[in-house]
């Protein structure tokens, strides 16, 4: 059966793709969580029409992405602190201890967005990479200093 993905679906394809799958899957999963509408002329008509929307919107969201990119790459931003002698920090720093900090410098990130392998443990200067867009990534420069 051919259908018309709403959304992306992991493994099959992205929103507004053209797919074959079994009929069972189409009527038991797809339809009824709303992922999928069979591919009839209507709705094929309809997923034209909402790929020009959402080509808009993505070029929209791109655009606002990069100027927001701009705005990080420029900021320094200083984070002070409990740590040891050693330099060593009293917890750590994670994505969402820098979400706060950001949100209070008056930038609005997802913690999903931050690109952190694994918190900050220790003191010193840390370049850590923010997901804008799918295709936009801002870096920034991250002071962890003692208190």
């Amino acid at each position: 059966m051919k259908v018309i993905l709403k959304q992306k679906v992991e493994k099959l394809g992205d929103a507004w793709d053209t797919v074959n799958v079994k009929d069972g899957y189409a009527r038991n999963f797809l339809f009824p969580m709303g992922l999928a509408l069979e591919a009839t002329k209507a709705s094929l008509k309809m997923r034209e029409d909402s790929r020009a929307k959402n080509a808009a919107l993505q070029e929209k969201d791109k655009f606002q992405a990069q100027e927001t990119a701009k705005k990080l790459q420029n900021a320094s931003l200083t984070l002070s602190m409990e740590a040891t002698p050693e330099d060593k920090l009293y917890g750590s720093v994670d994505a969402e201890e820098l979400v706060k900090f950001l949100k209070s410098e008056g930038y609005d990130i997802d913690k999903k967005d931050i690109l952190l392998d694994e918190p900050i443990r220790s003191l010193g200067v840390y370049n850590i990479d923010i997901k804008l867009h799918p295709e936009v990534t801002a870096k920034i420069k991250v002071w962890i200093v003692k208190k």
